[in-house]
């Protein structure tokens, strides 16, 4: 007997390979739908095409841009081109499902498994109490025989909200087990979400699904297509993967150690903790703090460099790792981390050329950092000392939850004194002042600043630098 182990989160299902269904095309003989052209779906509508590249508008509702190609699956429904749900042509039963979507502002989609079990896809961006029609959500089921207020029911909100800004690529992993039925077609078993990852965190865990959701498409039944949905708002999809699942399974957790318990710190109010962080693999920030808010929205600093390091949404930290036993001095994000600097150097310098390469360390600058002081809402605003002037580095959560608001002040000026805003693969201005950042991973909004962004090119990647002058405020939404 061959085992093999799926985890999601701090679950691991094990699973014994059995017999697969056979029942016409199987979606999980694809590795991966292709999305060079639509041969995989049937009879798509006009509002479906492929693209090289969409982006959204953040001032507008259901707009996109979009721009010819492939590689990208776009929904844009309009007057001209009504939308409609897309169907794969091949069917499933068990499935991991993988994939990567974008949605418009004000958007709402959807993805059914078998064409009866829907996920929410919806711009939920800065919800705070997400239910189960919000991003992630298992839908609800619909009873029309009930009274009006009661005909929804049996729907799954996700654990915690943590869905990007529109026109940010969000990735998305589902395992799911079909329904099963003996020889004479009853049902024998419900459908099960075993896991769903949002954006790196587990949103569903271990779900059993008692009958299809709102707007299915029919009686359950052992395959189905996998089924877009159309006729809402406009939203897009790339990188679609799928793979196999044996046809038994059982939820056995995996033998070893028992996990310890685990210790959470919430955010109720304006929080903070002092410890280490990983960035990445070998990459940690030993003089750490973690900021987080009752918005959802949190970031880390690096004392030793002036540095904001990433954000997040969602819950606040797992404090696990650092006072469980011995522990081991790092706290972690509890919901989706958005990355913005992936080398730990002093984020102002002085240049005396816009083309000399940035600093590695504050070697020669006179860095030292000040701590911080507290506002009146217990935040902190971070003070450090620099070519002999001292930095005040005020990072807050926007009123709205949709980012943050960072503002650097000196007490006296310093020519050539200039910020590293980021360092990514790309950087795209797409409006005035709005730029789109790191293969759509986060906005940057200057249009409080006064001088003009200098993006240049910089060890294969692009640098944002910009003069700091007296005083530099800009936003990060995420």
């Amino acid at each position: 007997m061959n085992l093999n182990v799926l985890k999601f989160g701090t679950t691991a299902f094990l699973w014994l390979f059995g017999t697969t269904l056979t029942f016409g095309q199987e979606l999980t003989d694809l590795p991966e739908i292709s999305l060079n052209e639509l041969s995989a779906f049937n009879a798509p509508a006009k509002s479906w095409t492929t693209a090289s590249k969409v982006t959204a508008d953040l001032k507008a509702d259901n707009s996109l841009k979009i721009t010819p190609g492939t590689g990208i699956l776009v929904n844009n429904p309009e007057k001209k081109a009504q939308g409609a749900d897309l169907f794969t042509k091949a069917q499933h039963g068990n499935i991991v499902l993988e994939l990567d979507y974008l949605m418009a502002r004000g958007s709402n989609s959807g993805i059914y498994l078998q064409g009866n079990y829907e996920i929410q896809l919806r711009d939920s961006w800065a919800v705070t109490n997400p239910t189960s029609a919000d991003n992630g959500g298992i839908y609800e089921r619909w009873d029309e025989s009930k009274p009006e207020g009661q005909k929804g029911y049996g729907g799954y909100a996700p654990r915690q909200n943590v869905a990007r800004a529109p026109g940010l690529w969000q990735h998305l992993k589902i395992a799911f087990q079909a329904a099963q039925f003996n020889p004479s077609g009853i049902k024998t078993a419900n459908a099960r979400i075993l896991g769903i990852t949002l954006n790196g965190v587990l949103i569903q865990d271990n779900v059993e699904l008692f009958g299809p959701t709102r707007g299915a498409m029919g009686q359950e039944k052992a395959t189905g297509p996998l089924r877009f949905q159309g006729d809402h708002g406009p939203v897009a999809f790339k990188n679609i993967k799928i793979s196999k699942l044996p046809g038994n399974q059982s939820n056995a957790v995996q033998k070893g150690k028992p996990a310890p318990d685990p210790i959470f710190i919430d955010a109720a109010v304006n929080t903070m903790i002092r410890s280490f962080v990983d960035v990445l693999p070998g990459l940690r920030v030993v003089h750490a703090i973690s900021v987080g808010s009752p918005k959802q929205v949190h970031y880390s600093y690096d004392l030793d460099n002036g540095l904001l390091v990433y954000g997040w949404r969602g819950n606040f930290v797992d404090a696990t790792p650092m006072w469980d036993g011995r522990g081991n001095g790092t706290s972690k994000p509890r919901g989706a981390v958005t990355l913005f600097s992936t080398k730990l150097i002093p984020a102002v310098a002085q240049l005396n050329s816009t083309k000399d390469t940035w600093p590695a360390d504050s070697t020669g600058t006179g860095f030292r950092t000040k701590g911080y002081v507290m506002d009146a809402e217990d935040r902190p605003e971070f003070k450090y000392n620099i070519y002999g002037a001292q930095v005040t580095d005020a990072i807050k959560v926007s009123q709205d939850g949709q980012g943050l608001i960072r503002t650097l002040s000196i007490d006296k000026p310093l020519a050539n004194l200039y910020v590293l805003l980021a360092s990514a693969a790309d950087i795209q201005e797409l409006s005035n002042g709005l730029y789109l950042v790191d293969g759509q991973s986060f906005y940057l909004d200057l249009n409080e600043t006064t001088a003009k962004p200098i993006i240049r090119d910089a060890d294969g990647k692009k640098e944002m630098i910009i003069l700091l002058g007296s005083k530099l405020k800009y936003s990060i939404s995420f």
